[in-house]
């Protein structure tokens, strides 16, 4: 019975002015003309959305929104903006147009669109959150520094932040070309880097011109063995190098590891070029005595000069180094409050130490060649004309260490490329996600670009289709004769306290008597069902 009772309430706004009408609004009446407009209301947004998305479509296909990839790298110092060899980092090598002209030439379009390609590719660091943050404190700190702990706050706080990931852009619609034949392009140039980059930082660009074949028999005996000498001193350094370095204990396809490969050179060095290099000093195996002599002369005398130059600076960096101060940091750590002094070496100290090692090292081993030179002089001097047999014997020597040579060279050359791309830069460079035509990557752009502006349009409509169901059962509601005040009200005579109880009144027995109907009805319904029974 309350529940029934419940259907009836109505919602009642009252005026404060006696002389107007009361109005009178029930929620049933509302939820009826929702129920009503609902149909119609799904309807429209649905049309609605429909048309949004259309456009969009429309817009974003005429629009040719740039492709994106993305690509990363990882080695040593890339995270201070270095590259390998530890210079500054340009990450616009993306775009060289080596690289685009390889990706063009790989897919047969014509080279006159280099530079359109070059021009129409963005590359943007990628930078976490958390280094944003990171930053945004730090500058926050150093910017509330006074004049007197700037140094200190410097010395701590580090603000720079390098990318190790980049996200490449490709506005292929200005650079003329079709979606299908722009993600080639840019994929296609994204891949050929990788050659690029060993290209520069591997074996090819680091070591590749201090050790081309040499055409040994255009020179005398003495500097062809020279020649052969000085390629072999540069490759064995080379090895070594990447033999310290490689901690995986690398083997190539070939089977031979970095310290095969060191025992090699110094085999041929000690066994093939020491043994032809004493004949020709004992023997005086030269094409012509004077011009040898000459040129032993013109080695020491050009060594001398760069052991002085070396001598020179050997002693400015020492005196540097001596009288460098290093820097000062002030931190808290005494229980009692006072400052400690901590000294740090900086990093121009230790490149002051490495210069003097460096200059050092350089030095011994001039002064160690120029008194070969100089034993090798003396020795051509006194030594008799040599034969047609020994030079005989002498050039085929030559020839056998010479295709030695260029063996072990080949060799180190295959074994630092499989390490740099297997190994050491197995990780360099990587492209994370590359660029795509697919039709789920067209819809994620189409719901991107008309998400926010559905979700406007949508809760607009909504608004016009609750208040259309509220005015149209207010409206409905108060058709009915309105409420009036109680008889007598025209009379002006009596208190408003008592027109106000009066009008509460009437309110109460109206309620009253609807209650009353109600339960009439209800004991009505009641007694014909027993009458049934």
């Amino acid at each position: 019975m309350a529940k029934n009772n419940d259907r009836n309430l109505n919602v009642t706004i009252k005026n404060a002015e006696e002389d107007k009408d009361e109005v009178v609004i029930s929620m049933s009446a509302i939820m009826k003309k929702l129920k009503k407009y609902f149909l119609p209301w799904i309807i429209i947004a649905a049309m609605l959305g429909a048309l949004i998305v259309s456009l969009k479509t429309v817009e974003t296909i005429r629009s040719k929104p740039p492709l994106t990839a993305l690509v990363s790298f990882s080695y040593d110092g890339v995270e201070k903006g270095l590259d390998p060899h530890g210079k500054t980092f340009d990450v616009n090598t993306l775009k060289n147009p080596e690289v685009i002209k390889n990706a063009l030439t790989e897919l047969d379009i014509d080279l006159a669109k280099i530079e359109d390609v070059r021009q129409n590719i963005t590359i943007a660091g990628v930078i976490p959150s958390d280094a944003i943050d990171r930053i945004t404190t730090y500058k926050s700190v150093m910017d509330k520094a006074q004049n007197g702990n700037l140094a200190a706050a410097d010395a701590v706080l580090d603000v720079s932040y390098f990318p190790t990931k980049y996200e490449v852009k490709f506005n292929y619609g200005a650079a003329g070309f079709t979606t299908e034949k722009a993600v080639q392009v840019l994929n296609t140039t994204l891949d050929k880097y990788r050659d690029y980059f060993y290209k520069q930082y591997g074996y090819n660009e680091t070591l590749g011109a201090a050790v081309a074949t040499i055409k040994y028999s255009d020179y005398d005996y003495p500097e062809a063995v020279d020649l052969f000498r000085s390629t072999l001193t540069t490759l064995s350094k080379y090895i070594k190098g990447i033999s310290n370095s490689d901690t995986t204990h690398f083997r190539s396809s070939s089977g031979y590891t970095f310290d095969d490969l060191y025992e090699t050179i110094k085999t041929i060095r000690s066994l093939d070029l020491d043994k032809a290099e004493s004949l020709i000093t004992v023997n005086n195996i030269t094409k012509n005595k004077q011009d040898s002599i000459d040129y032993y002369q013109f080695r020491i005398d050009s060594l001398t000069r760069e052991k002085d130059a070396d001598e020179e600076s050997y002693k400015a960096v020492v005196s540097a180094k001596e009288t460098y101060e290093k820097d000062k940091l002030l931190v808290m750590q005494n229980s009692d409050g006072a400052n400690q002094e901590i000294s740090k070496n900086s990093e121009e100290y230790d490149n002051l130490v490495k210069q003097e090692v460096s200059l050092a090292a350089s030095i011994a081993e001039t002064r160690q060649q120029i008194n070969f030179y100089e034993t090798r002089k003396e020795a051509l001097k006194k030594a008799s004309n040599c034969t047609q047999a020994q030079i005989d014997d002498m050039e085929k020597r030559l020839e056998g260490v010479n295709a030695k040579v260029n063996d072990i060279v080949e060799k180190t050359k295959a074994a630092a490329e499989e390490y740099y791309e297997d190994v050491e830069f197995a990780n360099a460079y990587k492209l994370l996600v590359p660029a795509a035509n697919s039709k789920t990557a067209g819809i994620k752009i189409i719901i991107k670009n008309s998400l926010k502006l559905i979700i406007l349009a949508e809760a607009f409509l909504f608004l016009i289709y609750f208040g259309l169901a509220f005015v149209t059962a207010l409206k409905e509601e108060n058709k009915k004769e309105p409420v009036k005040a109680a008889a007598g009200s025209t009379g002006g005579d009596g208190d408003d306290d008592d027109d106000d109880d009066d009008d509460i009144d009437e309110v109460i027995e109206e309620v009253a008597e609807a209650l009353g109907a109600e339960a009439e009805k209800t004991d009505s319904g009641s007694s014909k069902k027993n009458k049934k029974k």
